[in-house]
């Protein structure tokens, strides 16, 4: 023991020694001037120092740093807090990134906003979010299960068809009297119109079916129903928003047909050519065992490129990162492993940075006078009755009793980070103002909290009002 200690020393002790040697013969080589300024230093005053120590927190990596530890803390610490009264955790985050924003942050401590979030950083942080949500669609393509679509095709369409026509008419027409008050003077009414309609169909379906699978109803019919439904939905609605986009962006109709054949022949390229082929191929390679870190890349790698080119042909990057998920093989092995490692990484870390941009552009303080809160109160009770009220009506002609068929409107009424992906579109887009944007967050953020607590009412309901009938009859 001694000996190697012994050792160690020696060696420590040279290397020290031999480096003050060169150091002390190398400042001989300097030339003379060198020599003249290195015993002439002056030390920097207190408050130089704390300047530099200042001006270090102003570069952009150490602003993006700063950003991501207090984004991931706050949306930890919030997503924990909704967890602790029955809500998804995400609807903790949608929360902190309002609460980092200007609707608080900014009204509390305006100068530490605009230190953590100044303008000329937000460029990052927007491109680190969009990341982030081309990596979530691509797991809700994966998440998608079509053999089950086909078994419950016929609830499913008539469900979410039903779910997405009542919202949209109900949305379109209620844009009418929001067009003169709240929008872009240089926004045609058709762009508003159809994109209100949009928004107010859209279904978050990861968060529907973790909701199910945390209330223990993913096996049961009316969980196996509304994952169904709620799949269907998700196809619809961003095949619909792929096609209003398009018309939206173009100069013409000339344009927009183009873009809309275009949009057209490459779902047809990823569904008829690259999912057989990608079910051969990966699913052969994969079969029964775990995809090596080259496949792995090569998948991402068609995720991206498929986002890229949605985005090239005038749609969005979203639309096609959803069907690169939507076109891999069918086998859960692989399904399961590429969903664990976009969801350790997307949900836990790019997801918060997307729900903080959001939230840094929902300026509740737009909303002054009770005008505002009362359109605001519109829009959210137009956004149930269409979504809820349609999707309970068409359960209930399927056959289902009024109780699931409730259960499925409160279900499909749930909107979540899918509504924030939509209305950011039409954020960039230019088509919602930030007035009406801020109204559209809280009408996401309120009926998805409302999801949880309908289904715990129409589920006692369920179990009390029979049980009342069974002990009349037994007296």
């Amino acid at each position: 023991m001694r000996k190697p200690l012994l050792v160690y020393s020696v060696m420590i002790i040279s290397f020290g020694v031999l480096l003050v040697a060169i150091l002390h013969f190398g400042s001989r080589l300097q030339p003379a001037i060198l020599n003249q300024g290195a015993g002439t230093s002056v030390e920097a005053p207190a408050s130089d120092a704390f300047q530099n120590f200042y001006s270090s927190f102003q570069q952009p990596l150490t602003i993006l740093l700063l950003q991501i530890v207090a984004i991931i803390i706050v949306a930890r610490v919030m997503g924990f807090l909704f967890e602790k009264i029955n809500q998804p955790a995400v609807i903790g985050e949608m929360v902190a990134g309002i609460l980092l924003g200007p609707s608080l942050l900014g009204i509390l401590s305006p100068s530490a906003e605009a230190f953590l979030f100044p303008t000329e950083a937000m460029d990052i942080l927007k491109m680190l979010s969009q990341l982030g949500v081309i990596l979530f669609m691509f797991s809700v393509g994966l998440e998608l299960d079509l053999p089950t679509l086909r078994r419950q095709a016929h609830a499913a369409v008539m469900v979410s068809h039903a779910g997405i026509l009542v919202p949209f008419l109900l949305g379109a027409a209620f844009s009418l009297p929001l067009y003169r008050i709240l929008s872009i003077s240089n926004i045609p009414f058709s762009a508003f119109g159809l994109f209100m309609g949009i928004a107010m169909s859209i279904t978050a379906f990861p968060v529907l079916a973790r909701i199910l699978e945390e209330r223990g109803l993913s096996r049961s019919q009316i969980g196996i129903t509304a994952i169904a439904c709620a799949a269907v939905d998700d196809v619809t609605a961003w095949c619909i928003l792929a096609i209003v986009i398009a018309v939206i962006k173009s100069n013409g109709m000339s344009e927009a047909f183009l873009t809309i054949l275009l949009t057209l022949s490459f779902v047809g390229i990823m569904l008829f050519l690259i999912k057989p082929w990608a079910e051969r191929f990966l699913g052969r390679i994969t079969y029964g065992g775990m995809p090596s870190r080259s496949l792995l890349a090569a998948i991402f790698a068609l995720a991206f490129i498929s986002a890229l080119f949605t985005e090239a042909i005038g749609i969005h990057a979203l639309f096609g990162a959803f069907l690169a998920g939507l076109v891999m093989p069918q086998d859960a092995n692989l399904r399961k492993h590429l969903k664990q490692n976009i969801e350790i990484f997307s949900s836990a870390f790019l997801l918060p940075l997307f729900f903080a941009y959001t939230g840094l552009r929902t300026q509740i303080g737009l909303l002054t006078g009770w005008q505002s809160w009362l359109i605001c109160a519109g829009i959210i009770f137009v956004a149930i009755a269409g979504k809820f009220g349609g999707s309970m009506l068409a359960a209930r002609l399927t056959g289902m009793s009024w109780y699931d068929s409730a259960s499925m409107g409160a279900l499909m009424n749930t909107r979540g980070l899918m509504e924030l992906i939509a209305l950011n579109i039409g954020y960039d887009l230019g088509i919602l103002s930030p007035q009406i944007f801020a109204m559209m967050v809280l009408m996401a953020l309120a009926t998805t909290f409302m999801t949880t607590p309908l289904l715990s009412l129409f589920t006692f309901l369920k179990e009390r009002i029979p049980s009342r009938h069974t002990s009349t009859e037994a007296t």
